[in-house]
Order: C-alpha cells, then structure tokens, then sequence
C-alpha cells in the first residue's frame, strides 16, 4: 500500500512554508510545537493552554491539519491544555514513513503520540475521519466528542461529488467561491485566510483508509465512554438524523445533537455551537 505524500519536492516545499506562516498567523493563542517519533512517521503537535489538566487532543478531518482548529482553539484553551495534532498521512506538519492500512494502524499511531507526550487520558475531539480515529483510542478517552464523524454510514457517490465539488470551487475568484460556498454547503469556501492554504494542499496524494461503518455491535461498545455527537443537519455524508436515531438506540447514554443549517462543514459553519457544546459537555465529565 502507498504512502501519502506531496507530488514533488516543491510541491511540499511550498505547502510547508506556507503552512508555517498561516500557522504563525492565525493560531491565536501562544503555542509550542514538537514533532513526536512514530512507527509511521514523525507527528506534529502543538501545545497551548494551562500546564494543568486533562486536555483536549484535537484530530482534524481528512485534508486537514491543526490550523482548521483555528476558530475553536482560544475558547477551548480557557478550559483545559490543547494538545493539537497534525495526523500523518494528510498535509500538515507530519510525515507518513509507512503504509497505514486500517484503524488498528490509526490506534496504535494516536497511542504512540499519547504516550510520548506524557497524555494517558485525554478530551479526544474528532472531525470527519478525525473522530473516526478516535473511536480506534477509546481506551485513552477521558470522552470523545465527534464532529459529522466517518465511520457511522458509508461514504456515498454524493459525498464524493461533493469533495470533487468544492475543489473546483477553491480554485475559482474569490467571488464566484462566495456565491458557491452557499448552494454547495461549504463554508470553508469562504475562509479567505486559508484558502491559499488549501489551494496548496491539492498537490497532496492522500492513501490512507476509508473508514468503513461502524457494526451495531460496535457502537453499543461506545456506552462505557462519555460521547458527544454533533451531525449536520443538511450532512453530505449520511442522512444526519437517521444517524442520530441508530446512536440514540444503541447508546442511549449518548449526547447527539442534529445541528439546523450545517452540513458536513459543520465546525466552520458552526464554531461557536461546536465549541460552546464541547465545553459544557466536557465539564460535566473531569
């Protein structure tokens, strides 16, 4: 199985050092950064918040890296250490040095990580295929919270037209992409600031695993963990309440909110109900 990778050396080249800058610039608390040593390649993560506590270990969707975090970040650091990671195999600060062929791979990758930086529990806050490498780590969740998380449906040929979609949308002026970021349900196509970010990115090869849904028999399993669930409500990734349904059956002690209005953007569409129901929901936890 391949690696993930950049398509030239001055493709990454270029990513790399915008990235360092977007970072720089938009990250809006003080922060330290070290790469940690894994069987699959070296891992970036960024620290900020209190010294004390448990934290929250952000895992961002696929295509992404730390910085999609930029909006939530202040608010969660009030709380409690961040700990943001940038996972390998997607374009970030990480390096993927070995194939990564299912979740058991992801597990024991966001383990390794834990455990070098000294985590032993953490508030494991998912998006997209984020969350789903969360539920590989449940034995470190102090709780989980999943953003329109992969793993509870199969990925559909709209979601996938929907991908196509919003990369044709980022490359188009910055007006027509405002227009479209509406009809298409994408308000990351409004994020001006990281635009350029992503432009870059699309020279990346992603080969990691499409995470495959979730049996019936392993969502009951969830009940021993604190679990929030936030779907979009218009979710191009599954029928969000359909979801909520099977989630409320199987692990009633669940908290799952349909958010009105969001789609599978749901953490940029929504930030401030992202950010407001992960911070009530894990301060009734520790």
């Amino acid at each position: 199985m391949a690696i993930s990778e950049f398509t030239s050396v001055q493709a990454a080249d270029t990513f790399r050092a915008g990235y360092e800058r977007s970072f720089s610039r938009l990250w809006p608390v003080p922060y330290s950064a070290v790469d940690v040593p894994t069987a699959y390649g070296p891992t970036r993560a960024y620290r900020c918040g209190p010294s004390t506590g448990v934290p929250f270990v952000l895992l961002p969707g696929a295509g992404g890296n730390s910085l999609m975090w930029h909006r939530h970040v202040a608010a969660l650091a009030a709380d409690r250490p961040v700990i943001a990671i940038d996972p390998v195999g997607e374009p970030g600060g990480s390096a993927q040095q070995r194939p990564i062929t299912g979740g058991a791979d992801l597990g024991a990758w966001l383990r390794a990580v834990l455990s070098t930086l000294e985590v032993p529990h953490a508030h494991l806050v998912g998006c997209s295929p984020g969350g789903w490498i969360a539920l590989q780590a449940t034995d470190r969740a102090a709780s989980i919270s999943l953003l329109d998380p992969a793993g509870l449906g199969r990925v559909t040929p709209a979601f996938l037209a929907w991908v196509v979609a919003g990369g044709l949308a980022a490359l188009t002026p910055r007006g027509v992409r405002h227009r479209l970021a509406g009809p298409l349900r994408n308000a990351t196509l409004r994020d001006d600031k990281l635009m350029p970010l992503l432009r870059a990115s699309m020279r990346f090869r992603r080969r990691l695993p499409v995470p495959p849904p979730l049996t019936d028999e392993m969502v009951r399993a969830l009940h021993g963990v604190p679990l929030l669930v936030l779907l979009g409500a218009r979710s191009q990734l599954y029928a969000a309440e359909a979801v909520a349904t099977r989630l409320r059956s199987l692990v009633p002690t669940a908290r799952v909110e349909v958010v009105a209005g969001a789609g599978h953007d749901l953490p940029v569409h929504s930030p401030g109900v992202v950010v407001d129901r992960i911070r009530t929901f894990t301060a009734g936890v520790s």
